[in-house]
């Protein structure tokens, strides 16, 4: 890891300590420059006013996100939902109750900080179906194929390794597993340069990636079904945006093994008015002998 790549990692883990102590305080925190209210970009603003009312006061406080995973990740009864970058344990907490008592919602984080709050307010709305992690999201303690959606919010474009992110979580994705993640990112026509000038990279701007690269990063990584619709802006040609996409499940091979379970001597059918070579290149009797089949009428 690069001396600028440490350095940038220490102002994210700085920052977000300052805004869980903050909030911790009493006060309110949000992505930017430094910890103060938020406005209708990030936030829990951004929730349904039902979401809202079932969380703690500080759990709300602590919300810097730029969208609602949430509510584009369609989670259902049973699956283990992962939030990469949890913080407080906003999504964490909403999606554990969508997952149910059977399912498990886990949040990870780097910050200490963070990580003491979140489980602060796990305790405070009751929930036993969540457990918090500490570690990075370009290295994920978590087993391969273990998880059924991975959901982040406004998280991703902090990283300063996307590539080991994406490949990350779709090493922990089930085949068939999914995302859905809220984030910042670019127009495809600004560069790295023009985006740092909208903000620094603690503030989720600097580091955005641009929809062609974000799409480029998934698709590079294994995923297909790549979809990223912007939400709102946050700065000019910046955007909130809901990315979806899916680890590619096992292909369907039902049909293939009812084919084989039907050949028999080399044929399909066989001994019937149907039974058909199983080789092309073989007629049925040469496939038959070939197959040292007893029925060779």
């Amino acid at each position: 890891m690069s001396e600028q790549t440490t350095d940038l990692r220490e102002d994210v883990r700085r920052r977000y300590a300052a805004a869980a102590m903050k909030v911790t305080g009493g006060g309110t925190a949000c992505c930017g420059s430094e910890p103060v209210e938020v406005d209708e970009n990030f936030g829990s603003t951004l929730y349904t006013a039902d979401d809202r009312d079932t969380l703690p006061a500080e759990a709300l406080a602590a919300s810097l996100g730029c969208g609602n995973p949430i509510a584009v990740a369609e989670l259902r009864d049973g699956e283990s939902v992962l939030d990469l970058g949890s913080g407080g344990g906003i999504d964490v907490l909403l999606s554990a109750r969508r997952v149910g008592p059977t399912g498990r919602a886990y949040g990870l984080d780097m910050t200490e900080e963070m990580l003491a709050l979140a489980l602060a307010n796990a305790e405070r709305s009751g929930a036993t179906n969540v457990e918090f992690l500490k570690g990075t999201i370009e290295a994920i303690p978590l087993p391969a194929n273990t998880i059924d959606v991975v959901i982040s919010n406004c998280v991703i474009n902090l990283s300063t390794d996307k590539a080991a992110v994406f490949a990350e979580t779709f090493r922990v994705l089930k085949p068939g597993g999914r995302i859905g993640v809220s984030d910042v990112v670019a127009d495809d026509t600004l560069t790295p340069r023009q985006r740092a000038e909208r903000g620094d990279h603690v503030g989720c701007i600097a580091g955005a990636l641009s929809f062609a690269e974000y799409r480029a990063g998934l698709e590079t990584a294994g995923f297909t079904d790549v979809s990223i619709t912007p939400t709102h802006p946050v700065a000019d040609g910046m955007h909130s945006a809901i990315v979806r996409a899916a680890k590619p499940a096992p292909a369907d091979t039902s049909a293939a093994a009812e084919e084989a379970a039907d050949v028999c001597c080399g044929v399909n059918a066989c001994c019937t008015p149907a039974e058909k070579s199983a080789h092309p290149a073989l007629t049925v009797s040469e496939a038959k002998s070939a197959s040292q089949c007893g029925c060779r009428s």
